[in-house]
């Protein structure tokens, strides 16, 4: 029977998963776990991901916490998207939106025909969302009076990641039972079978489990360098490889805080400006094939506009995910398993994909630990190309030639993503493009970005009936008029989460 869970590492992967795991098979419940997380002293979490989706809503909800604890201790702020500057034509005019909320009749209408036809003139996400405009115009997505976790507009979170450890780590021994052990993994012995029985702590001795999760970050201590699993490099079709970060503090208290994040695309990569309430986080992520780290560092110092910043941090990654993610006894989630690139923010998402899938399909025996691995890999195989697809797509579709990163990404597009490139020159991306039950981008964020970037799909394909036009209209007039009443009615960012602070929202 499995009833020892080991989590190896801290973070927010590590966290996450122990909270998801804890919350749900409870040790003091028949058939519950015992969740461990052991983490070394000395190795620091890398602390940078500060963008989530709204899933993590669902999660926090599924763990117990208040959402208004959680803006107050990890200096929170509410995302609804993101916005993309110069990804085009590099124009000092060229932006578009990836909402969160769908499109107003979305899946009831061919919005895109009626788009093309008769309002090309507007962009796209502008006509068929509300969003894009409470982004401009620096709105919160809900009212002092919405309950936790409720929303007028979809939304997620910007969020400080060392402090989200610190916030999760604390409810999980408080509140969900998880034992925690700080000392440094020296060796992992394995049983019969081939499978981990223990680790041998540096302090306290043995730590034996059932099952192990692998949260040590790209050096995948445990699925990596003891069962040897390959990693599988994306280089050739992402080239980014580096970033440099920093914080920004804001010029006055009152200085609006962002409502998304904003991507600017760079020579050679792109800025990501992330708006929390205290500070802004921005970085320069880049391709080492394509420029210098001086380079990177002038495009962000230029970007930035101030003469004193904080030296920036520099980190590195290889693009890519391991061939398999559970192997044996043991299952990696987050930077173990794989890292893409930053851009839409896709890390923390796949952490909770995976610590829900773990959850849910939590193996009674170790007989049935081999056929949920075997299920875990094939639909984090297929996330993990999805990633790639959808990030890949913004590059493939700029029109930039002011550098060779820009063309060689042109070069460089995946099978897949070309086959739907040409289906979707003849109708829009739809439901039926994207057939799992959770997919990891649905095609509402094609359509979005697709149609951002200056992407065309001719008349006459997709779904067809005599009164598309007048229902795609009656869409379009229910999005203007919602925008009207939604920019009346919601708080800036910065005042709703003031409000937060000091009086909290109602509970759920």
């Amino acid at each position: 029977m499995i009833r020892q869970v080991v989590v190896v590492g801290g973070g927010s992967a590590g966290w996450l998963t122990a909270a998801v795991l804890a919350a749900d098979h409870p040790a003091h419940q028949p058939g519950g776990l015992e969740v461990t997380l052991v983490e070394s002293p000395d190795v620091p979490i890398i602390g940078v991901g500060e963008g989530t989706w709204p899933t993590m809503r669902d999660t926090l909800h599924r763990i117990g916490v208040s959402e208004s604890d959680f803006f107050r201790e990890c200096d929170a702020s509410f995302k609804q998207g993101s916005r993309f500057n110069r990804w085009v034509t590099g124009a000092d005019d060229d932006y578009y939106f990836h909402p969160f909320v769908l499109p107003q009749g979305y899946g009831e209408a061919n919005l895109v025909e009626r788009w093309l036809e008769a309002f090309p003139q507007v962009p796209f996400a502008d006509l068929a969302s509300f969003q894009p405009h409470l982004c401009v115009q620096g709105k919160a997505p809900k009212q002092a009076a919405t309950p936790e976790f409720a929303a007028v507009a979809n939304y997620g979170y910007h969020l400080d990641a060392g402090k989200f450890s610190v916030f999760l780590r604390k409810h999980c021994t408080e509140r969900l039972g998880v034992r925690h052990v700080l000392d440094h993994v020296d060796a992992i012995t394995s049983g019969d079978g081939g499978d981990i029985a223990s680790l041998k702590l540096r302090q306290g001795g043995v730590l034996a489990g059932d099952l192990f999760v692998d949260c040590t970050g790209m050096q995948s201590r445990l699925l990596g360098q003891h069962f040897e699993v390959p990693f599988i490099s994306q280089k050739h079709v992402l080239f980014n490889d580096s970033a440099l970060a920093v914080q920004i503090p804001y010029p006055a208290e009152d200085t609006p805080i962002g409502s998304q994040t904003t991507s600017t695309a760079q020579r050679n990569g792109w800025i990501w400006d992330i708006g929390l309430p205290s500070r802004r986080g921005i970085g320069h992520v880049y391709s080492s094939a394509h420029t210098s780290d001086e380079a990177a560092e002038a495009e962000l110092r230029a970007y930035i506009g101030l003469d004193d910043i904080p030296p920036p941090r520099k980190l590195t990654f290889n693009p890519g995910y391991r061939e398999r993610f559970w192997q044996r006894n043991c299952v990696a989630v987050g930077l173990s398993s794989g890292f893409i690139e930053p851009l839409e923010a896709s890390a923390l998402a796949m952490v909770e994909l995976s610590a829900n899938m773990i959850s849910d399909d939590m193996p009674a025996t170790r007989e049935a630990m081999d056929i949920v691995a075997r299920r875990f890999n094939e639909t984090f195989r297929y996330r993990w190309e999805r990633v790639i697809d959808f990030l890949k797509l913004h590059y493939v579709l700029s029109h930039r030639s002011d550098s060779p990163y820009w063309i060689d990404n042109r070069e460089t597009v995946p099978e897949r993503l070309a086959e739907m490139l040409t289906l979707w020159r003849h109708r829009p991306p739809s439901r039926s493009d994207f057939y799992r039950i959770e997919e990891v981008f649905p095609a509402a964020s094609y359509q979005y970005v697709l149609y951002g970037m200056g992407f065309r799909s001719e008349a006459g394909g997709g779904l067809r009936r005599p009164d598309n036009a007048e229902a795609a209209d009656n869409y379009f007039r229910e999005t203007a008029g919602l925008t009207a009443k939604m920019l009346k009615a919601l708080p800036t960012n910065r005042e709703l989460i003031a409000h937060i602070r000091r009086h909290g929202l109602p509970r759920i």
